[in-house]
């Protein structure tokens, strides 16, 4: 039931995301389609194919695909004076898929008997994966490679899940709320990792 609720959670956060980033972009509607459908199906993809499962077990997941169109088209049906500012709404449903699918990646390679190592990948690429072609697709700088912190809290959610720190329902739930709140709160607050510029920008920091 927690797989079912998670996979819902995460679908949707994320179709979401991506249809606001296609209306942010002026994107037609299948355009809208296409950004949210990549985006809450591709990082399940880019990780199936790293830890062996077929790419192909996607196609079987035909209520979730009618789930994210679903949210896609009532988020491109409401009306934009109704809603706070897009970018919040965006950032919010980002974080909230960022969570779950990376909650969700982390259980998948802990039931295939993956290592540790397996565990935080698959959750990193799960949580983060749709995001990346989404903004890549949207010619912008993939927020997971941008200052504020975003794919440590998959590796967080990894560790979380792969040494059995969060095992129970609600664990895991706890878990969602906890790595979407950080997510934000990093956002919010611009809370940033260590970097280091070479060059020109080197010189402007």
């Amino acid at each position: 039931m927690t797989w079912e609720v998670l996979s819902i959670i995460g679908t949707i956060a994320f179709a979401i995301s991506g249809a606001i980033v296609a209306m942010e972009e002026e994107y037609d509607l299948l355009g809208v389609y296409i950004l949210g459908i990549v985006t809450a199906f591709g990082g399940g993809a880019v990780r199936n194919l790293l830890i062996g499962v077929p790419v192909s077990a996607l196609w079987e997941q035909q209520p979730l695909f009618l789930v994210a169109l679903a949210a896609m088209t009532v988020v491109y049906l409401f009306p934009k004076q109704m809603l706070p500012p897009w970018k919040r709404w965006g950032n919010f449903f980002d974080a909230l898929g960022l969570s779950a699918f990376a909650i969700q990646g982390a259980l998948y390679a802990v039931n295939m008997g993956h290592p540790l190592s397996a565990v935080i990948v698959a959750a990193v690429l799960t949580g983060s994966g749709g995001g990346i072609i989404r903004d890549v697709l949207a010619g912008r700088k993939p927020l997971v490679l941008r200052a504020e912190i975003y794919a440590a809290w998959a590796i967080l959610a990894g560790l979380a899940v792969g040494l059995k720190w969060a095992e129970s329902p609600m664990e895991l739930y706890v878990l969602l709320i906890v790595v979407a709140a950080l997510r934000v709160l990093s956002y919010t607050y611009g809370w940033k990792l260590p970097r280091r510029a070479v060059g020109e920008k080197a010189g402007e920091q």
